[in-house]
């Protein structure tokens, strides 16, 4: 009898009660954990209309999260480390071509680190990530659960890709190729952002955010079934938006509002397009 494929299996044991979970849901997670690995599966992928959640991958991470067990799973000296006993720190070689200097940088099972990356310490790779080959995750750095990082992306000290698990049909925040992320820069709640995107530091990126493009005359904002997605090649900084309101008036008041200031072109380095965008 030819065993059914994994996602029909992630998808009838992530129906079954905790108390009915055994070995079959078991084999079904660490098969996952081990293809998300090797980038075999995706929590979501490009396709010809924009991204697809793939919402059956989501529901195998939150299986692991039933299933496990805390555990000790380290201790250094007088500190011990608890976590689930499905979802362990990662093992790394050197068979997977990246570099992972010493320092408090944690990346747990069931990630995908492309050849040639780069997690500074400290920095956090959650569950379900993707990091494309040749990208950079600097220090305090966080991608976290499910978030898809492109190929050469550099992800600057401090910047933060919030985690998507729930609900499964959620979008994860992606990062597609060759974009600038600036330190202490902050992308949530299943944000896009284009390739070749430039965000300058301290830009913050939500569903709740109205992104005003002023060398097009348009802004951009979630919608229902939409994420909110910044274009290719945009240059992205902080900046503010008046409230149209009396007592904000009288007070002076404004909200944040990231602002497109130019494009990259294709001969722009994005700390020139970046540079010249803040002048």
């Amino acid at each position: 009898m030819t065993a059914r494929p994994l996602p029909e299996r992630i998808d009838a044991a992530f129906a079954l009660p905790v108390e009915a979970l055994g070995d079959e849901a078991r084999d079904a997670f660490d098969e996952l954990i081990v293809a998300l690995e090797r980038g075999e599966v995706r929590a979501a992928v490009p396709g010809p209309d924009g991204w697809v959640v793939n919402g059956w991958v989501k529901k195998g991470i939150l299986l692991g999260f039933r299933l496990g067990k805390v555990v000790e799973t380290e201790r250094a000296g007088p500190m011990a480390f608890l976590d689930k006993d499905t979802l362990p720190v990662r093992r790394l070689s050197l068979a997977d071509a990246v570099r992972v200097p010493s320092g408090g940088t944690s990346i747990r099972s069931g990630t995908f680190l492309g050849r040639g990356v780069v997690v500074m310490p400290p920095a956090y790779v959650n569950v379900g990530a993707y990091v494309g080959e040749a990208s950079l995750v600097d220090s305090h750095a966080l991608v976290g659960s499910c978030a898809q990082v492109g190929r050469h992306v550099h992800l600057s000290a401090g910047a933060m890709l919030g985690g998507v698990l729930e609900p499964v049909g959620a979008m994860p925040v992606i990062v597609e190729d060759e974009v600038l992320v600036g330190g202490n820069c902050g992308i949530y709640e299943g944000t896009v952002v284009g390739r070749r995107a430039v965000l300058g530091a301290g830009v913050i990126l939500t569903g709740g955010v109205t992104v005003y493009d002023l060398p097009r005359k348009t802004s951009y904002r979630r919608s229902a079934g939409r994420p909110l997605r910044i274009p290719e090649g945009a240059v992205v900084v902080p900046g503010s938006r008046r409230l149209d309101d009396p007592f904000a008036e009288r007070h002076g008041l404004a909200v944040a509002a990231p602002l497109i200031v130019k494009y990259r072109d294709e001969k722009t380095e994005a700390s020139v397009a970046l540079e010249d965008a803040l002048r």
